[in-house]
């Protein structure tokens, strides 16, 4: 019953994310299934709709770009090496 959270390098290629909650490179966006719609991930890329200021924003997740995932309420989880996908094709 934890909240999923994932940060994202902001500044990996093809990554649309809101940019005016960007910082240090970096975005931190709450996935959970009250927080998303139109939640689709593959083997490439993550992709869902979240709110920012009341605005639906349409985001696209480079699945490299996701740099970590936890759970806001224990900080548990996994943080991803920035050279994890260089190898595949």
């Amino acid at each position: 019953n934890c909240t999923p959270y994932i940060a994202v390098n902001a500044t990996y290629e093809d990554t649309i994310v809101p940019q005016e909650y960007v910082r240090g490179g970096q975005i931190v966006l709450n996935i959970s299934p009250t927080a998303v719609h139109k939640f689709g991930i593959n083997k490439n890329v993550l992709q869902f709709s979240a709110r920012f200021g009341g605005v639906s924003r349409d985001l696209f997740i480079p699945l490299p770009a996701i740099t970590a995932i936890y759970a806001k309420e224990t900080g548990g989880g996994m943080v991803f090496p920035t050279d994890e996908y260089d190898n595949l094709s």
